[in-house]
């Protein structure tokens, strides 16, 4: 699993602003339409607990029932940031990409396969899904490194490449700036700049949509942490238990 060390990756998952949800029950579920790319994957209660295959009772359900608010948070972050009742600024389709690109770079693949499915129903998203998925393995790689701008951490400096997306005709301009700047936090956080964010006005995102995008990865993250955790401990138990 890529490991990272930014702010964003660390903080409260539950996203403010646009598109936040006000309780439980303001999810886009609701009133989103569904996609018209094809049978769409049937959206879990509680998305955590569906990726670890949680069984109502069994020990990780008694784990996360511990902390009842950040279950019920992690799973209003991701209504709010994946099936969100606006989407103007940030569509549903593009979350998806940059969800299944993400989570590719953190190399969980179970994860990415649900993403990747939710893709794949959009309109168009089986090609979607192979184009961000080739990007994700090329970018894949062990962070954060970067060169830092303050001298007295230069001696920290990791340089490495910038990821660029190679095949920008399969995913439109607009897309591909938002999984190279991604990447940029993802593996890179060191070298955010205003440069970075500049690129993606060029390329036709709104102040707002850039905001979600950077709320977008930072949960991810946290989700992905969150999941392999569960998973080890489960493990660790289950080992125990012998």
């Amino acid at each position: 699993m890529t490991t990272t060390t930014n702010a964003a990756t660390s903080a409260d998952p539950t996203p403010t602003g646009p598109g936040a949800p006000d309780a439980p029950n303001g999810s886009a579920r609701e009133t989103a339409e569904p996609p018209a790319g094809g049978a769409v994957p049937a959206e879990p209660a509680d998305v955590v607990d569906h990726l670890l295959g949680v069984r109502p009772g069994d020990r990780l359900d008694q784990i996360r029932a511990g902390r009842p608010e950040a279950r019920a948070n992690a799973q209003k972050a991701y209504e709010a940031l994946l099936d969100p009742v606006d989407a103007s600024d940030f569509s549903r389709g593009e979350r998806l990409a940059v969800a299944t690109f993400v989570v590719g770079l953190h190399g969980a693949e179970d994860v990415r396969g649900f993403y990747a499915a939710r893709l794949g129903a959009q309109a168009g998203g089986s090609g979607v899904v192979d184009a961000v998925e080739q990007e994700s393995a090329r970018g894949r790689g062990a962070g954060p490194y970067g060169v830092y701008r303050e001298p007295g951490l230069a001696g920290e400096s990791a340089p490495g490449p910038a990821y660029r997306v190679t095949d920008r005709s399969a995913l439109g301009e607009r897309l591909a700036a938002a999984l190279e700047h991604a990447h940029l936090l993802v593996l890179r956080p060191r070298e955010a700049t205003p440069e970075a964010l500049e690129r993606l006005l060029a390329a036709g995102w709104s102040t707002t949509g850039i905001v979600t995008l950077s709320q977008l990865v930072a949960f991810l993250a946290f989700q992905v942490r969150v999941v392999h955790g569960l998973r080890q401990l489960a493990v660790v138990e289950s080992e125990g238990a012998h």
